[in-house]
């Protein structure tokens, strides 16, 4: 439940503003709250929301905003955010450190030759193996990806605290699910991840390279000369229609290791290596990042709510009620004879209002002599009434409100409930505690109840008046 606080400072929190994926996120998040722990108490954010044009997902996304600010589920999503973006640059981090790790292991300390298939293999075979697992994935449902994504999203949910936190991660995975965002967002880590490793053993490759001499060879006691030089062609093709390299038939013979080559035939090898890791390493993840990059951007702007999930099929009713007559069904009876309402009250917002709580007869009300400048709302005294004012003030909080309450009488729960409700509708807020002369001693004696249970209200000391005469001054310097 929230805490009830005075507004003596500031006007009542509007939703905050925020991103359509953020909004949609909040929407989930409540709806899962609602689903675990029963349905909120949301007859405050469903009056301001019905105030607002918009349709029916509009509201709901209203809604959620009130009542996740309301709950403090906002600072939940933010910690939640923080710590997965840790992680995540904790994965790249990791990813720098294997990408150098594996070009270093690759080469060697020079001491000995270089084996050019199982360099290709250091440097290429799990980024060839995981894409062309990523590939296949294609072929199954996107529940069945695995990858360096899942392993991210793994990460983060253990580092969820709490009910409500464990609930964030849930939410943002089945917004996702339901945009069609979850296989993308998940490849886009992977191959961000992938591309930083190979950009890295890039980078410590042409290091490497610059500073260090190494001799590459071909060793292989089952495959023929003519077998490699076949395969060391066609792997070098692709990289040679761009411009990198690529030995000739004789060279590739010579470097079994038993003849000594020239500086050249080194140089050649070490570019022909460097063209590999470029075309079959990082420009397939490249071109496959940004394809999933764009794809989820591309979903998450299609977000949309479904009204016809649970926990939003049934705010319809509450948040869009039916306007349309459906004509007369039966005859009037004597129980059900339609009568006159009260008009709605108009003007409320913006102005200083005195209003009675559940005051008995022998209290006259309104007070004689309120000056014209003050909005009167009447005594409140049934469940029409009260919400007759909270619709009036739904929309604008007034400037001050002035309660008057019969001091007589122990404030229980129900009356310090909707006192509370009424202050978040109103700038600044009073309680003014009225007796009869005949009932100044019960008035004396539950007046320090009175003031022990608004202070816990959250009301400050001097919002509680019990002077004689009515303070319409305090009302009155509203308008300055």
């Amino acid at each position: 439940m929230p805490s009830p606080t005075s507004r003596d400072s500031a006007p009542p929190a509007e939703p905050v503003s925020t991103s359509p994926v953020r909004a949609h996120w909040l929407a989930e998040l409540v709806r899962l709250r609602e689903a675990h722990w029963g349905p909120l108490e949301d007859a405050d954010a469903v009056r301001r929301v019905r105030q607002q044009d918009g349709d029916l997902p509009a509201r709901i996304l209203a809604r959620a905003a009130l009542l996740a600010r309301r709950e403090n589920l906002i600072p939940l999503i933010e910690t939640w955010r923080r710590s997965a973006l840790g992680i995540l640059a904790a994965l790249f981090l990791l990813a720098l450190l294997s990408g150098a790790g594996a070009a270093l292991g690759a080469l060697g300390d020079g001491s000995r030759p270089v084996n050019v298939l199982w360099a290709l293999g250091a440097l290429l075979g799990l980024h060839a193996l995981t894409f062309l697992l990523w590939l296949a994935s294609f072929l199954l449902r996107a529940s069945a990806v695995t990858g360096l994504g899942r392993l991210w999203l793994w990460a983060t949910r253990k580092l969820a605290r709490g009910p409500d936190g464990a609930l964030v991660p849930q939410a943002f995975l089945n917004l996702l699910a339901r945009a069609g965002a979850l296989r993308w967002l998940f490849g886009s880590i992977s191959h961000l991840l992938w591309l930083t490793a190979l950009c890295a053993a890039l980078a410590v490759l042409l290091a490497v390279l610059s500073t260090a001499s190494y001799r590459f060879i071909w060793a292989t006691t089952l495959l023929a000369p003519d077998t490699f030089v076949s395969l060391t062609q066609a792997i070098g093709w692709l990289p040679a229609q761009l411009g990198f390299p690529m030995p000739d038939a004789a060279m590739i013979r010579a470097s079994d290791g038993a003849q000594v080559l020239p500086a050249e035939a080194q140089v050649q090898w070490s570019l022909w290596l460097i063209g590999v890791l470029v075309v079959y390493g990082i420009l397939p993840r490249l071109l496959a990042g940004a394809l999933c990059v764009a794809n989820t951007l591309r979903a998450l702007r299609g977000l949309r709510i479904d009204p016809s999930l649970p926990g939003f099929s049934a705010l319809r009713d509450r948040l869009e009620p039916s306007a349309q007559s459906t004509g007369i069904d039966r005859p009037v009876d004597p129980l059900h004879e339609p009568r006159v309402g009260a008009p709605p009250l108009a003007g409320l917002g913006g102005q200083p209002v005195l209003l009675g709580l559940e005051l008995p007869p022998d209290l006259a009300w309104p007070p004689a002599g309120v000056p014209a400048g003050i909005q009167q709302a009447g005594n409140l005294d049934t469940r029409e009434e009260r919400n007759r004012v909270l619709d009036a003030l739904a929309s604008k909080a007034a400037t001050r409100m002035l309660i008057a309450c019969d001091a007589r009488q122990t404030p229980d729960r129900g009356t310090l409930s909707l006192i509370a409700e009424l202050a978040a509708h109103a700038e600044q807020t009073r309680v003014w505690l009225v007796t009869s002369r005949a009932g100044m001693d019960a008035a004396a004696t539950r007046a320090p109840l009175w003031r022990e249970r608004l202070l816990a209200l959250g009301l400050p000391a001097d919002a509680v008046l019990q002077a004689p005469d009515a303070p319409y001054a305090w009302l009155e310097s509203a308008h300055g």
